[in-house]
């Protein structure tokens, strides 16, 4: 596991996705944050978690994971966009 990076999906979830979009997330290692938690924190479409995975898997830089931290404690501290 990862400080950032896709979060662990619980089984039931991950099988609702294809076998492709199974196979990219198998790519690199879960986070503990990542970039849905911080742009879509609390929306429960999996369509948008699997569409912000996929652009993080595919963009995944040093950068992006600077800015994917900077932006989690913001997001912890004031539960933006918990339910």
């Amino acid at each position: 596991m990862s400080l950032v990076g896709p979060r662990p999906f619980p089984l039931y979830h991950l099988q609702a996705f294809g076998p492709e979009f199974q196979q990219l997330r198998r790519s690199v290692p879960p986070g503990v944050t990542g970039l849905w938690q911080v742009q879509a924190r609390g929306k429960e479409d999996l369509g948008i978690q699997e569409e912000l995975d996929s652009l993080y898997i595919q963009a995944r830089s040093l950068s992006m994971d600077l800015i994917i931290l900077a932006r989690t404690v913001p997001a912890v501290l004031f539960v933006r966009g918990a339910s």
